[in-house]
């Protein structure tokens, strides 16, 4: 049984101050939660990606390791910084693949395999692109779609961690999926 909500703000905010023995308590809760957000964050991956929810959980758990002078809001504010941190490792490794297939490590295919091998590195990478666009202009739709998209957070869920309705959610996330749309076809 997970510890209450409030306890997972207690621990993160005593980690934070420096207390070791929160972190061992609160590893293992957090874990659950980051595995789940990676199994949604991969599910949207290419077939053939070899990147499994555990590396995805620990390249993300390594960078939140470094986060330990923030000041925890809440446990929603820390899965939404998680959220953002697999973002960035999927971009990277995405960025990696396009690099990759640019010449390093190059393979001998047919056309025809060429043709049928999903790669959508350029996807990620044209969709981080636009959310950063969308980001400058309007910030809470951005995260709304990070969130929800990347983190695989539901309205409620996402709705608690930017503290406003989720009829609200609902309306933003309508609008900036049909932004995303226009802005990834080309169209202005």
């Amino acid at each position: 049984m997970p510890p209450p909500i409030n306890e997972v703000t207690q621990l993160l905010n005593a980690w934070c101050s420096g207390d070791q023995s929160a972190l061992e308590q609160l590893a293992p809760v957090v874990e659950l939660e980051l595995h789940r957000l990676a199994r949604v964050y991969l599910r949207k991956e290419p077939s053939g990606n070899t990147l499994q929810p555990t590396a995805l959980v620990n390249e993300a758990y390594l960078r939140l390791i470094e986060w330990n002078t923030v000041e925890w809001q809440s446990r929603a504010h820390f899965y939404a910084v998680a959220a953002k941190m697999m973002r960035r490792v999927l971009v990277n490794q995405a960025i990696a693949r396009r690099r990759q297939k640019r010449g390093g490590s190059a393979i001998l295919v047919t056309l025809t395999e060429a043709d049928t091998a999903p790669d959508r590195s350029a996807e990620i990478i044209a969709l981080d692109e636009a959310l950063k666009s969308l980001a400058k202009f309007d910030d809470r739709k951005s995260r709304i779609i990070e969130l929800r998209f990347f983190g695989g957070l539901n309205a409620e869920e996402t709705a608690e961690i930017l503290g406003i309705s989720s009829r609200t959610v609902h309306r933003d996330w309508d609008l900036a999926r049909a932004w995303l749309f226009r802005e990834l076809r080309g169209e202005t």
